[in-house]
């Protein structure tokens, strides 16, 4: 019976064509989605060293395996501060420009969404200053995915 889901499963995705995956997190009460290709890891809350005089979206620097690794809260990078403040953060580990790793705070991480090049809309239909790092709007079974750029976002990484 398993077996035989994920045939079915297998066969729909190969109906609907090339298919990029993206890891769904939520910032406040909206959903976010990066690509999965360029998540190396989800930390939960490590220790965080605040850094003196840092720009207001840097949360400060984290210890990961005796490297450091600056933390920016992705909230306070698109402009989001009127949320509620992060009570279980989850760190996001992702290439930043010329390979550095970079840390993302989100407020949750939920699960991955295959999306087929007819389920991915051009950014174009947003307005304001948040649309210069969102690569398009995925639309899954009713749930709608706001796609981020990581290459406009963190200045220089990968897209």
């Amino acid at each position: 019976m398993k077996g035989s889901k994920l045939s079915a499963r297998r066969a729909q995705s190969a109906d609907r064509g090339n298919v990029a995956e993206f890891l769904a997190l939520r910032l406040g009460s909206e959903l976010y989605g990066v690509p999965l290709s360029h998540v190396r890891e989800i930390l939960v809350s490590p220790p965080l060293t605040v850094v003196p005089r840092a720009p207001h979206d840097v949360l400060g620097i984290i210890n990961v395996r005796g490297q450091l690794i600056t933390v920016i809260d992705l909230k306070a990078r698109l402009g989001l501060l009127g949320d509620r403040p992060l009570q279980r953060p989850r760190v996001l580990l992702v290439p930043g420009p010329e390979g550095e790793l970079l840390g993302l705070s989100v407020d949750e991480v939920l699960q991955v969404y295959r999306l087929a090049e007819s389920e991915i809309e051009p950014a174009g239909v947003l307005g304001g200053n948040v649309a210069e790092h969102v690569a398009g709007i995925g639309r899954r079974d009713g749930v709608l995915l706001i796609l981020l750029s990581l290459s406009t976002l963190l200045g220089g990484g990968p897209s």
